[in-house]
């Protein structure tokens, strides 16, 4: 029997020494790999951090200690040891256990964390919850792990100062990768790459080593002795300063230096920050090699890490990166911004193109908004390329900054809709409600890829601020334009002209009501009209409403919350008339994981679904003429 098969709970962990908890980290590696080669997943943050959970778990009491996994994604080793290993397999599966920590999934999951930058206020929190309630201080203990990227979010440091102002009890393990996504940048990143590679120190090093190696039996002594040298020139003063005890820069891969360290913090009474330095993908070559592939990697072989790729069109990321590009190769005004994501928002090509026009704030999506608004101001067109659940942080911003000002930002909105199997942290269910409420802003959503790549010149054109949404998926496989046009703004377009249910769909939605006309025509001999209505606001109140006069029912679709979306514009819109208004929209809920296509359907937003809706309303209520109907004899 392996020692991963005998580990149940955390518990089991404390009866292992430092050796075996060694090989049980290789255990996990090699089921961890295995699992995430069948089902993709977040393989490379979770591969960096074995050795780490399995320190903490067996030095603390979890789940009366709390562990906050800070970004979330880092949480598979965790997930195993804490009685979820023979439910792994359905890891980001629908039904299955989910890729972030999650509070319904298991006690030891204090807290779910899709994003991050929060777990040291959560932190703060639960170590006052303790002082508040009476109890001391050192009964209980909570370890926050945040990573280097992390920290490259405002909210980390606003935590940290009213950490050290409290004199908090807390635990802060800060696991220095090098890495979020991709390779950190900023003050930060510069500020703990000279904790690792401080200059002086090598200088001196250089002048020691030289010196000692002249002195007869000093070799053997040479590490001990680097390592004091650097210990003492340099500290963590940052964290100090902060009002944290600072502890590192410790061997992220070595258990015994890991439990001795969280042991020594746990004595302390007052916030103590342990630096650690971990490998992200470690132990598996390739996910070494290319950390930012395996950061979220698809179903992979194991044997030589390549992903098993399906053929077919260029995805909506993929379009918006290219036009983006091209246009600025046209025009020198046009700069690029995004919150540690170049890669997953179609900026890479921009970034290699155009180095000196491109910035990447690290994970500080409010900033990002304000800078933004500052090279407005100077002149310059910003593109804000940001994931669609990750710019709601920086909701006030976009009101008091840009909108208030009618400054021309451009916000690139990936990811809208549903995203899978990352779940309810990452769907892009809430943009169009929430961008539609900022005065002054346009919003739109293409139908297509190549609809994207119009809109996006059009809202480089356009004085003030703009926003477009597209989803994670695919395009249509329609071809690309070679010229951009200069959409109407607020101008919807009929796709196809009908009677009886006119569909209206924006983004993804039109594609489901252009499937869903060909059934109606297909089943029922109905063919309905079909708007692609392009620009949510503002809403092109003359076209709807006309259309919508001339006919009897009228069905809104879109891959959003059905509050504040089409759905609700139209209905308002058509308050007056007597025309029934039907919407297709995400419930009013958190939408779980799972492939998108899954849910989908579950949440009632297929062709299939608006067909059966729209035919059988027309149907039963005789709305039009006999004549009009091609009823099978089945039917």
């Amino acid at each position: 029997m392996s020692l991963l098969d005998r580990i149940e709970t955390p518990a089991d962990l404390k009866r292992l020494n430092d050796r075996e908890l060694q090989v049980l980290a290789g255990e996990i590696r090699e089921f961890m790999i295995g699992t995430v080669a069948k089902v993709g997943g977040h393989l490379a943050p979770s591969l960096g951090v074995v050795e780490l959970t399995l320190a903490l778990h067996s030095v603390l009491d979890s789940p009366r200690d709390k562990i906050i996994w800070d970004v979330g994604h880092q949480c598979y080793a965790h997930k195993i040891i804490t009685g979820r290993a023979q439910q792994f397999h359905t890891i980001r599966q629908h039904g299955g256990l989910s890729g972030f920590p999650n509070r319904r999934e298991s006690e030891h999951d204090i807290i779910g964390t899709g994003h991050s930058s929060t777990s040291i206020s959560h932190g703060v929190g639960l170590m006052e919850a303790v002082r508040l309630a009476g109890e001391s201080g050192g009964e209980r203990h909570v370890a926050c792990v945040i990573g280097d990227g992390a920290l490259t979010g405002g909210i980390a440091y606003e935590a940290l100062n009213q950490a050290g102002h409290l004199r908090t009890p807390l635990m802060v393990i800060l696991n220095d990768n090098e890495m979020s996504i991709k390779p950190n940048v900023g003050a930060i990143s510069q500020y703990l790459n000279k904790l690792r590679l401080d200059p002086t120190l090598y200088k001196l090093r250089e002048d020691f080593e030289h010196s000692l190696e002249k002195i007869p039996g000093i070799r053997g002594g040479m590490r001990s002795i680097k390592e004091s040298m650097k210990a003492f020139l340099v500290p963590g003063m940052l964290f100090e300063e902060l009002g944290f005890a600072y502890v590192g820069i410790v061997d992220g891969h070595d258990i015994k230096a890991l439990r001795k360290s969280i042991k020594a913090a746990m004595d302390i009474e007052r916030p103590v920050l342990i630096h650690i330095k971990t490998t992200k993908g470690k132990g598996y070559q390739p996910a070494e090699a290319r950390p930012e592939t395996f950061h979220g990697i698809a179903p992979f072989r194991v044997g030589t890490g390549e992903t098993i790729k399906k053929p077919g069109p260029i995805t909506y990321t993929e379009s918006f990166g290219q036009a983006l590009v091209k246009m600025a190769a046209e025009n020198e005004k046009i700069v690029a911004i995004t919150a540690a994501m170049s890669s997953g928002t179609g900026l890479y090509h921009f970034e290699q193109e155009f180095p000196e026009r491109f910035y990447d704030v690290g994970i500080a999506e409010e900033h990002a908004v304000a800078f933004a608004a500052g090279l407005a101001l100077g002149g310059y067109r910003p593109v804000v390329a940001i994931y669609s659940t990750f710019l709601q942080r920086a909701f006030d911003l976009l009101i008091q900054d840009v909108a208030l000002h009618r400054l021309p930002v451009v916000f690139a909105l990936d990811r809208a809709g549903l995203v899978g199997d990352d779940g309810p942290t990452h769907h892009g269910a809430f943009d169009l409600g929430y961008l539609s409420l900022v005065p002054g802003m346009t919003v739109m959503a293409p139908a297509d890829e190549a609809e994207l790549q119009h809109m996006l010149f059009t809202a480089l054109e356009h004085d003030g601020p703009c926003a477009l949404r597209y989803p994670r998926s695919a395009g249509e496989g329609v071809s690309l334009p070679e010229r951009f046009e200069t959409l109407p703004l607020g101008k919807a377009r009929v796709v196809d002209r009908g009677e009886g249910a006119l569909l209206v769909g924006i983004g993804s939605g039109v594609g489901i009501c252009r499937r869903a006309a060909r059934l109606m025509v297909e089943q029922h001999g109905i063919r309905p009209t079909v708007v692609n209505a392009r620009f949510l606001k503002p809403l092109d109140e003359e076209l709807i409403g006309r259309l919508a006069s001339e006919h009897e029912l009228v069905v809104t679709v879109e891959e959003g919350t059905a509050r504040g979306g089409l759905g609700t514009a139209v209905a308002a819109l058509l308050a007056q008339q007597a025309v029934p208004v039907k919407s297709f929209a995400l419930p009013d809920a958190f939408v779980p994981h799972g492939k998108r296509e899954l849910l989908l359907e579950e949440a009632g937003l297929t062709p299939e679904a608006v067909a059966g809706f729209a035919a059988g309303h027309l149907l039963d209520s005789k709305l039009l003429h006999p004549s009009h109907w091609q009823v099978s004899e089945q039917e």
